[in-house]
């Protein structure tokens, strides 16, 4: 699969798809060293912040990529075709706090273009980003009380927002005019 380098102005993608129905991998740590996890993730947002284009993700404190994302500066988000979802759906199943996680899988780990954290081989499109912003959710701040219910555990996500510094993807996430 070829994958060309995108300018976040040209990316081109559906996100409620991306993180609804497609789901997302969360890459945080450093490969290089082999020190980092990954998560299947469903919650976010891609934008504009403070002029700048982000990636927004969410990990509960009890997550094993909550320290990753808590010790490392930077972070990947990728998709992977429809063939990767059962390999998604495992590695949003189990914690890498259990073992090597990644080795059970068909994926293949990579250096990044510009971030110490992973990308994969296998991803159609992968958005490396610079962490710029994190902060708890304050759940006395909720204004809809259906979003309470989402923490019977009260482990309150934090949210962590990522400058893009890099996007690699196919040819479908390229804006055509």
């Amino acid at each position: 699969m070829q994958k060309f380098e995108i300018n976040p102005f040209d990316l081109s993608i559906n996100p409620h798809y991306l993180f609804d129905r497609q789901s997302l991998l969360l890459a945080a740590g450093d490969y290089s060293a082999g020190d980092f996890n990954e998560m299947t993730i469903g919650w976010g947002s891609i934008g504009t912040m403070w002029n700048k284009p982000f990636v927004e993700v969410v990990v509960r404190p009890t997550r094993f990529t909550y320290g990753f994302m808590e010790d490392y500066e930077d972070f990947t988000v990728s998709a992977f075709p429809q063939e990767f979802k059962k390999t998604l759906s495992f590695l949003g199943a189990r914690s890498g706090r259990d073992g090597n996680k990644l080795a059970e899988t068909n994926l293949t780990a990579i250096a990044s273009q510009k971030v110490k954290s992973p990308s994969f081989e296998e991803a159609e499109l992968t958005i490396e980003c610079r962490t710029i912003y994190s902060s708890d959710f304050d759940p006395t701040r909720f204004v809809d009380p259906e979003i309470e219910l989402r923490y019977p555990e009260k482990d309150y996500h934090r949210v962590y927002y990522g400058e893009i510094v890099a996007i690699l993807g196919t040819e479908k996430f390229v804006l055509t005019m």
